[in-house]
């Protein structure tokens, strides 16, 4: 195991800084409205104007990089390379890399918590969660959590002082005190859980059940399952519609989007006529157009929520996961990027 203290920022290698001069020549200038989609089987990220739906640029990253989430000041956008183990640290408007993070052991999810005050990474292959300290400029760790089996998505409460953690293998959720850095409890929620979604107040936890055809709805304060969802197979991951009333899960086996009203926790509708495998969304600015990746078709998508309609696929790279835009609608609730 790499040595954890400190955390260093390192430049790439001479070979990997050549294949990443080579990219950026070939850069889009610095728009708000940039697009970027990580390729989690190329190791690349592909850059796309928002306006004219077109890839512009397509840049080395590390080795499977699956999710990505902005600095609080947006200054970044953290790239995690799970196979690479670091971080990627890219300008948000242009997809060009500005420093990495090494010692950083299979980040295959990350999330700040709403405080800011912690840096969160699960380690699906290393059956661990680690925390990391964060002070606005540094990253240290605080403690690695052996979490099994197979740790994935994260959710925070919004006092910050609880995590939440899918463990995709052993079919439970786990409840993480940040400030002691303790397992609270761990609970049986179904097959292969995935995404996870606070509602509002941080009344239930949202859980998205990947081996089966529904949401669990979860009172994480007396864990317990309180009612299922029905959306389609393979029930994945989780965005808002930033109106504060409904979020949307991607069904990755059904090849369909489930829309959930949050307050009655139904399925108010489904989105059907897809590629095969929607995984990450991201919404527009002006709340119009969901994107969605199709980790089993090398394409993204784009679905117009007036008539609940994909309009549009882009080509992109092998294994589309992460999806990030600068300018995008607001999420509503802890659990941004």
């Amino acid at each position: 195991m790499r040595n954890s203290f400190p955390i260093c920022l390192v430049r790439a290698s001479a070979a990997g800084a050549a294949m990443i001069v080579a990219a950026l020549s070939l850069s889009a200038p610095a728009r708000a409205n940039n697009v970027i989609v990580l390729n989690s089987g190329e190791a690349t990220l592909s850059l796309i104007d928002q306006t004219t739906h077109q890839v512009v640029s397509t840049v080395p990253t590390g080795k499977e990089p699956h999710h990505l989430m902005a600095t609080p000041d947006n200054a970044s956008l953290i790239v995690a390379n799970s196979v690479s183990n670091n971080l990627m640290f890219v300008d948000p408007k242009t997809g060009k890399p500005q420093r990495w993070v090494e010692n950083i052991e299979d980040p295959y999810q990350v999330g700040f918590s709403p405080d800011k005050k912690w840096f969160v990474s699960t380690g699906l292959r290393l059956d661990r969660v680690d925390i990391y300290r964060y002070d606005g400029a540094n990253i240290s760790i605080a403690k690695r959590l052996p979490l099994a089996v197979m740790p994935s998505h994260i959710a925070f409460t919004n006092d910050s002082k609880t995590a939440f953690i899918s463990l995709q293998v052993s079919g439970e959720v786990a409840a993480i005190d940040l400030a002691t850095q303790t397992v609270k409890w761990k609970m049986k929620v179904g097959k292969v859980p995935a995404g996870l979604w606070m509602t509002p107040g941080d009344k239930y936890l949202l859980v998205g059940m990947t081996g089966a055809d529904y949401v669990a709805v979860v009172d994480w304060q007396t864990q317990k399952i309180v009612k299922t969802i029905k959306t389609g197979n393979g029930a994945h991951n989780f965005r808002s519609l930033a109106d504060g009333k409904h979020v949307v899960v991607s069904n990755r086996v059904a090849s369909t989007i489930s829309i959930i009203d949050e307050d009655a926790l139904t399925n108010v509708g489904d989105i059907t006529g897809l590629m095969p495998g929607p995984d990450d969304m991201e919404l527009s600015a002006d709340k119009r157009y969901l994107w969605v990746t199709f980790r089993f078709a090398k394409h993204i998508g784009i679905i117009d929520m007036t008539n609940r309609k994909l309009i549009q696929t882009i080509a992109v790279g092998r294994s589309p996961h992460g999806i990030y835009f600068f300018d995008r609608a607001p999420v509503t609730g802890p659990n941004g990027g």
